[in-house]
């Protein structure tokens, strides 16, 4: 079975309403192309809190800059169920084509009050919401703005395009979600990152070895001058606020590690790509961590549902 996939590279927008827009617009254009399955990074909407780890004293306590910057990324946050979320699947629909996408989602419990989560959503080209998946546990300074999430939307799921699963950024280094994942018989494998470095890399080439599956490396491009205004820059960065604070760097990896489409770093495109989902079974010959590379016997993994997240409408 041959697939067509589509990674997307962009700078991110100002603003959620501008984000959904360009949304849209790109997976118009990686349909364009042939895509069948379309990606995009880690928290592309409304883009990655990137001042957390680029800014001085994000970690200072009533910091106003800070609590500011906060208050803009939750407004806007993506709601689920909502308007957002509808016109994603509208995108979907419209480009017929599966779509991950990443987006911090707001939880509210009413009157502007709740939680943050970093989130993808896997939306079907029919619009049905296939997979709804929130970090399991936020990396280092993002404890700050998110809270922890689930196992609810640890699986993979049947698209036209095969069997395919998500992971969050650091995810891909804690062995029981990749192993959680691999049991489910991933096809593709989407794995989104605010920006795709060497270590990232590194961890997206291993998951496609280990699971012998294909992945989608997904990261954005961010300059300076879209960070939050009035936090404390670096000196290099307030000298020119054109610098690329995420650089891209999206790739697509075959089931054997090795790329089939190279990274691309510090320019926007749409990454295509013609997958033979044959070779995951060849590869499958000499190591399958899930078959016989696996010994259940004396190894188990158990997989906990919270049992505290309500059902979400569009994938009942």
């Amino acid at each position: 079975m041959s697939v067509t996939v589509a990674v997307v590279q962009a700078e991110v927008a100002p603003d959620l309403e501008r984000g959904l827009e360009l949304t849209a617009e790109l997976c118009h254009q990686a349909a364009a192309k042939g895509a069948q399955l379309i990606a995009f990074p880690e928290t592309w909407l409304p883009g990655y809190p990137a001042w957390l780890d680029i800014a001085r004293d994000v970690a200072l306590w009533d910091h106003l800059p800070v609590k500011e910057a906060f208050a803009q990324m939750m407004e806007n946050s993506v709601a689920l169920p909502g308007p957002a979320v509808d016109r994603l699947r509208d995108a979907a629909r419209s480009a017929r084509a599966t779509l991950v996408v990443g987006m911090i989602e707001r939880v509210s419990t009413g009157r502007g009050h709740g939680t943050l989560y970093n989130t993808i959503l896997t939306i079907g080209p029919e619009g049905k919401v296939l997979n709804h998946h929130r970090k399991l546990v936020p990396t280092y300074t993002e404890r700050l703005v998110w809270g922890p999430g689930d196992a609810d939307g640890l699986r993979v799921v049947d698209t036209p395009v095969g069997r395919v699963g998500s992971l969050v950024c650091w995810e891909h280094w804690m062995p029981l979600a990749r192993q959680a994942l691999h049991e489910q018989a991933e096809d593709i494998h989407v794995a989104t990152w605010p920006t795709v470095k060497e270590m990232h890399h590194i961890a997206s080439r291993h998951y496609a070895f280990e699971g012998r599956c294909f992945v989608l490396a997904a990261g954005s491009l961010m300059r300076a001058s879209a960070l939050p205004p009035g936090l404390e820059l670096l000196p290099e960065l307030q000298a020119n606020m054109d610098t690329l604070v995420m650089r891209g760097g999206s790739a697509i990896i075959g089931p054997d590690g090795a790329y089939v489409v190279e990274p691309l770093y510090d320019e926007p495109g749409i990454l295509v790509a013609e997958l033979d989902l044959r070779r995951n079974l060849q590869e499958r010959m000499t190591l399958d961590v899930t078959g016989h590379y696996h010994r259940p016997e004396y190894l188990n993994l158990d997989i906990r549902a919270s049992g505290r997240r309500t059902a979400d409408p569009e994938m009942e």
